[in-house]
């Protein structure tokens, strides 16, 4: 899904170079929660850690606000690692350290704060920035928190208030899609230090006792005065908010980090969130026997597939893209259409990521059957077969269709074949492959996930050789088996994968299983 306005605007910014003086670079966790000197870096302005309960989301959270002392030394607002990881009577904390490089100004800075024994040490040294910490805590009803209760069973009136200037309530009625009268923090003569935030709409006003814990969350939110450089950390950022709050609240978040240099570090399990944010913006935590993985990048449907268990596939197949995910979809389904139906492919993101979970299936390291297809244009990688090609999905396909006059596309599309000639040639022209499939569609009046799904069709009917759709089949029939992935036989024969007359060798075994020094295997 295209990035919003702000976020492409704040990626605009990033890519610069410029601004953001003060960043938190990467943290490494030490004897904290099962933590094992797993390192967490931070490549962008907001970054959203996903992944299951308990495999030490809020952790990391918890890590990156105790790296700080807070800017006025004599306030009482800064927190401390003792604050987030207390002893208790089933828990001592013992040889826990948080190591964490920072930039402040120019100046590239590490540090570790540790308890070696019975106490934190470090905390003197750490280097000084804002910190908004947003624990759950937030989305307790007012009714719920300490003292609040006993205020609204007082005599109380309103003796003061901090209203909402224009520009922040436009943002919240933006946010909420409301258009809100007005918005203000409230304090009575009962309890100063309490305030209630109060809401005006439809003429009316209602305050937090009588608001949905959504409305007042977001309140919250937007009322804190973040001044520039502070660092924002939010815990499960999209609890008690619908999808279009979600995407309009990191929409505001994305113009926050830009107009004020703020750094963002949140948690989330929402689809939503990921899909409204650019890859490296994307943290997953893949939780393994007696370690944590750390995936960069990773797609949110690889994201919520890893945490969800239904439907109930019997095999994931990961490719790098929604393209590359037709691609394979359409090639296994003319293979063995019913063992297509038994495989979730998963669009999992850059081929980096491709490339990591390579690795884990050569170490077989997935709970259930799984293989890593990447695209023609990244050679080989451990642990991962080869998309048919030697390139990309889209010249792949585009060029081999080409070879036959796009000769057959005319009629499962229903348009003219001159037409279809046309539109297909013109998008070829374009600089970026990534962009001929949404241009062709456009010339056609088609969708264009439609068209693409055809043009796979149509070349793997008219292009692809049995023996290519046969090595496919067999390495998926190898995860279903439970059999590990392994070096394949060399084979030096390259063949043509296209059918008929055409000299055009675009899939070979060797392609499609890569092969490996006995080195790279060991």
């Amino acid at each position: 899904m295209p990035l919003n306005d702000e976020m492409r605007r704040l990626g605009g910014r990033w890519g610069t170079g410029s601004g953001w003086p003060k960043r938190l670079r990467w943290i490494e966790i030490d004897g904290i929660r099962g933590w094992h000197r797993e390192r967490i870096e931070f490549n962008y302005p907001i970054t959203a850690i996903v992944g299951e309960n308990g495999v030490g989301k809020s952790t990391i959270l918890q890590c990156a606000a105790a790296v700080y002392a807070p800017t006025d030394r004599e306030t009482t607002s800064g927190r401390y690692a003792s604050d987030f990881f207390p002893d208790t009577a089933w828990e001592r904390i013992r040889l826990a350290e948080i190591r964490f490089q920072v930039r402040d100004g120019n100046t590239e800075r590490p540090g570790r704060i540790n308890r070696p024994s019975d106490r934190w040490r470090g905390n003197r040294e750490r280097p000084e920035r804002h910190v908004e910490y947003y624990d759950l805590s937030r989305v307790t009803p007012v009714s719920g928190r300490p003292g609040f209760s006993r205020l609204a069973k007082s005599e109380h009136t309103e003796v003061g208030a901090s209203p909402f200037d224009q520009k922040r309530l436009a943002r919240y009625s933006q946010v909420m899609g409301r258009a809100y009268e007005g918005a203000r923090a409230s304090v009575t003569n009962f309890d100063d230090r309490r305030p209630v935030p109060v809401l005006q709409w439809d003429h009316a006003q209602f305050s937090s006792f009588h608001q949905g814990s959504g409305e007042t969350t977001v309140f919250e939110l937007l009322q804190a005065d973040v001044p520039p450089t502070g660092l924002l950390v939010i815990d499960e950022i999209e609890t008690s908010l619908h999808p279009k709050v979600q995407r309009r609240l990191i929409g505001e978040i994305a113009r926050m980090c830009r107009e004020r240099d703020l750094q963002v570090i949140l948690t989330t399990h929402s689809a939503t969130i990921l899909d409204e944010l650019p890859p490296e913006a994307r943290v997953f935590v893949l939780p393994q026997p007696g370690a944590r993985r750390i995936i960069y990048g990773v797609s949110p449907e690889y994201a919520m597939s890893s945490m969800d268990d239904v439907p109930h596939y019997e095999c994931d197949l990961f490719v790098e893209d929604m393209r590359a995910k037709i691609m394979l979809t359409e090639l296994l389904t003319a293979a063995d259409s019913d063992m297509a139906r038994q495989c979730q492919v998963i669009p999992a993101g850059a081929a980096s990521v491709c490339t990591t979970l390579g690795l884990m299936v050569g170490e077989n390291k997935f709970p259930r059957p799984t293989r890593v297809f990447l695209d023609g244009d990244q050679g080989g990688a451990y642990g991962c077969h080869v998309l048919p090609g030697d390139d990309a999905p889209e010249p792949v396909v585009f060029k081999a269709l080409a070879e036959l006059n796009w000769a057959g596309l005319d009629v499962r599309v229903g348009r003219a074949l001159s037409d279809v000639i046309d539109a297909c040639r013109g998008a070829m022209t374009l600089t970026n492959h990534h962009d001929w499939v949404g241009s062709a569609a456009s010339r056609l009046s088609v969708g264009t996930e439609m068209l693409w799904n055809l043009m796979c069709s149509e070349w793997v009917k008219r292009c692809v050789a049995d023996e290519t759709l046969t090595e496919i089949r067999e390495s998926v029939a190898d995860a279903l088996r439970g059999q590990r992935w392994r070096l394949p036989a060399a084979r030096e024969t390259k063949r043509s994968i296209v059918r008929g007359e055409s000299s055009q060798t675009i899939g070979t075994a060797a392609q499609l299983l890569p092969l490996f020094s006995a080195e790279v295997g060991a």
